[in-house]
């Protein structure tokens, strides 16, 4: 069977045009139902892929937070340059930090964080995070379960430098979200286990825009693009970009 890598990808439509950002140890197939769901109702979607992921998690770990946010303002690019003045970002978990960093870095007609952390619960969950990532990754390439705990204990002494500057960009962001004057629609999983979910009120609270929402999704946890209401986050993401003065 052959193993296919997720990558970028671009759904050309209309003239509105979002930037979808996936999340930390994810790939552009974290938002690709969400792009699918929006091209479909005439919006432009590119969602990039960031060094270090849909990889082997040995190169994940030698990229880092800077590496990310190139990648993201180069998608932000990809749309300028074909054409796009306006361009509204949505972002799941690290995607969604992005997705607020770009709120106050470039202009955005609307800022949409999901389940974006404002402050990690541990360094021990984001570590624990990537040895999942690790140990997924090797399955996919059909090691065999000697193989894997072989290499996992190899994976494990690699130093994990990447957790600490990532903790430094989201204190960094918090620091920074009163700063968005753009529209914002939060969305946040009540069933999310990877991050501190008083992360939305913070969001919801300090940005500085008057037209915002903030929306709990009862039965969802983390990846909430891919969990049970999935259908009804898309949605509600919809209908908040079609209330824009686009």
């Amino acid at each position: 069977m052959k193993r296919v890598l997720p990558k970028p990808f671009t759904f050309e439509g209309g003239e509105k045009a979002i930037l979808l950002l996936h999340g930390f140890t994810g790939n552009t197939a974290d938002v690709r139902m969400l792009a699918r769901f929006l091209n479909e109702r005439g919006y432009t979607c590119h969602a990039p892929q960031y060094k270090g992921h849909g990889v082997p998690p040995e190169e994940l770990v030698h990229t880092g937070p800077e590496d990310w946010w190139q990648d993201v303002m180069e998608g932000y690019e990809h749309l300028k340059n074909l054409g796009f003045e306006q361009i509204a970002v949505c972002g799941l978990s690290l995607g969604g930090v992005f997705s607020l960093k770009l709120g106050y870095t470039v202009p955005v007609k609307a800022v949409i964080p999901m389940c974006a952390p404002m402050y990690i619960k541990s360094e021990e969950v984001m570590y624990q995070g990537v040895l999942d990532y690790a140990r997924n990754y090797k399955k996919f390439e059909g090691k065999s379960p000697e193989v894997i705990e072989e290499e996992m204990k190899e994976f494990a002494k690699t130093p994990m430098n990447t957790l600490r500057e990532l903790q430094e960009l989201i204190a960094d962001v918090r620091k920074n979200v009163d700063m968005i004057y753009a529209p914002t629609f939060v969305a946040q999983a009540r069933h999310d286990h990877m991050i501190n979910t008083d992360s939305a009120n913070i969001i919801y609270n300090e940005v500085e825009t008057i037209q915002k929402e903030l929306k709990w999704y009862e039965e969802s946890g983390h990846v909430i693009t891919l969990d049970k209401e999935r259908d009804l986050l898309h949605e509600d993401v919809y209908q908040f970009l079609e209330k824009l003065n686009w």
